[in-house]
Formats: structure tokens, C-alpha cells, sequence
């Protein structure tokens, strides 16, 4: 989101038309207020071309693949798993792929300064709430990222205010919110020998509480501090036939090698997949592959 608004924000500045368009949800407090700039159904225009940003593959897109696909596109991502690559892109398609960035909004900002432009004050507190939110505000950032808070430092100097930004991350929370974490919380299970913790969230409670009452960061945060904890996946059944699976590690663990197996992607400390399927269907597909990584994977 941070880095769409951003980079057309850019885009109109150079004289362009430029138009962000999600499929959302926009259920999250800290970017609910942005939904009502995106567009979910663009109408085709000649000459349209796309700029897919922190998206590995058009297909996951949602309901715009079909649109997208067929036309002129770039590509703007910290992400690898996909059906592109530096190597492999739509014919002709530009591509901007760097696996060792903290985030999107932190390839576009090189891209700004790389045209010789400055961000404004609202693009710059954009891309900086895409740079915390990826970073779990710099709480995954080890001894290499230092370009992370390089690009931070960048960023306030055009206007970001770090403390407004955290606080539109962590607060403005329902209740709910905070009794789905206790839900979840109870329903931790330890496998392993507390190497992995499982959690999960039936259909009853999706559909009481909402996606809005989520708030995975803090979910996650509070797991990853149990001590000898390498893994954390969490289940959640959205409908009555399909669900989605999050998954996080602190360190040595690949659960985006694991997720792509899955048809899912991401990092290899974060990454996420959904399926077809029932949670009870999947759980010992999911505690099978983890016995196989703590098996066969020295610490």
C-alpha cells in the first residue's frame, strides 16, 4: 500500500496518470483510512501499463490477474518466490528484484532518488510506514540492515515522523482484537520440544470476531519471546473450505521454502499461504514437514 501511493504520488508529479488499484481488504487500523483511494475495478484504457509492486506474480493479485496479465508490466519487489525473477519476467518487462531489501517502499525510495527526485513529506510518511511494517519497526533488522535505518533516517529528514507511525501501527485496536489474541493464545499447542508452536483459529471464530479484530504482528511478537522457539505457524479457517496459513521463524528456519511448497511465498523469517482444505485436514502435513526440519537441520 505504502509503496502504490507512494510511487503514484511520484508518477503524477512527472505529469503521469497513475491510479492504485487492490483488491484490499483494508481491514487493518492502520490502513483502513487508505482504502478509499484504491481502485478493485479498473476499467481498461489503451495504453494502460502496470507497475506490480511487493507482489511476486500477478496471479497474486486477486481478482485483477486477469486484467494485469495482459498488459505492459514492471515489476517492483523485495520477493523472489514467484513465477518471476531477474532472470525470468514477462517479455520486455523491466524488473526490480532485490531479495536483501528491508521492503518495497525501500526499493521505491531508491528509485525516487535514482530519477533526482525528493520525496514529499506524505510520500516519505508513506514509505516509511511500509519500511516499519515489514521490518516489525526495525525489530527484524540484524547486523546487515544497516541500509534499513539509512533509509529511515532518509525518510524523516523528508517529513516521516517515526513516532506517528508507530502509533498508527499498535494502536487504535478494538477490544476484540485483544480477545482474539487471548483465543489464539489458548489454542498454542508445543511441538518439538517447544521448537514449534502451533496455533489456530476455527471458522466460528473467524466469523465472530472478523479479520478486522486480527492483529498477527502482535500475536507473533508475543510468541516469538517463548524461550527455544524456532517456528510459529498459525491456521486460520476463513471459510468453510479454505483457510490460510501464517508462518514465522526467528532465525534458521526456511518457512518460505516451506509456504512455497504450499503454493504460498515470502522470506525466509515470514511468509504465508492459503489453501483449499480444512485446518484438521493439514495440520500433520504441516507438523510432518517441521519434524523433518528439526530432524535434518543443525542449529
Amino acid at each position: 500500500m505504502g509503496s502504490q501511493l507512494a510511487l503514484c504520488s511520484v508518477l503524477r508529479r512527472m505529469g503521469k496518470e497513475a491510479i492504485p488499484c487492490s483488491a484490499g481488504p483494508f481491514k487493518r487500523s492502520e490502513i483502513s483510512k487508505f482504502g478509499q483511494l484504491f481502485i478493485s475495478d479498473p476499467v481498461e484504457k489503451d495504453g494502460d501499463r502496470v507497475i506490480l509492486v511487493d507482489c511476486s506474480s500477478p496471479d497474486r493479485s486477486g481478482n485483477l490477474e486477469n486484467l494485469i496479465e495482459k498488459l505492459p508490466m514492471a515489476l517492483i519487489d523485495h520477493h523472489e518466490a514467484g513465477q518471476y525473477s531477474r532472470t525470468e519476467s514477462p517479455a520486455g518487462a523491466p524488473v526490480l528484484i532485490d531479495k536483501n531489501a528491508p521492503s518495497t517502499t525501500f526499493l521505491v525510495l531508491k528509485l525516487i532518488e535514482a530519477l533526482g527526485l525528493t520525496p514529499t513529506k506524505e510520500e516519505a510518511e508513506l514509505l516509511f510506514l511500509g519500511l516499519s511494517t515489514d521490518t516489525g519497526f526495525f525489530r527484524h533488522v540484524d547486523d546487515s540492515g544497516a541500509a534499513a535505518f539509512e533509509a529511515a533516517a532518509s525518510l524523516i529528514r523528508y517529513g516521516a515522523n517515526p513516532k506517528a507511525a508507530f502509533a498508527a501501527i499498535n494502536g487504535g485496536k478494538s477490544l476484540d482484537s485483544r480477545r482474539l489474541i487471548g483465543q489464539m493464545l489458548l489454542s498454542a499447542e508445543s511441538h518439538f520440544d517447544g521448537k514449534l508452536i502451533l496455533c489456530s483459529e476455527d471458522y466460528e471464530q473467524a466469523s465472530r470476531f472478523g479479520p478486522e479484530s486480527r492483529d498477527s504482528d502482535s500475536l507473533y511478537q508475543l510468541l516469538q519471546a517463548l524461550a527455544g522457539v524456532e517456528a510459529i505457524v498459525v491456521m486460520r479457517q476463513e471459510t468453510g473450505d479454505k483457510f490460510s496459513i501464517g508462518f514465522r521463524s526467528r532465525d534458521w528456519v526456511d518457512v518460505g521454502e516451506i509456504a512455497e511448497s504450499f503454493g504460498g511465498g515470502g522470506h525466509k523469517n515470514a511468509a504465508g499461504c492459503s489453501l483449499a482444505g480444512t485446518i484438521s485436514e493439514y495440520r500433520p502435513k504441516i507438523l510432518k514437514i517441521f519434524e523433518e526440519v528439526f530432524n535434518n537441520t543443525k542449529t
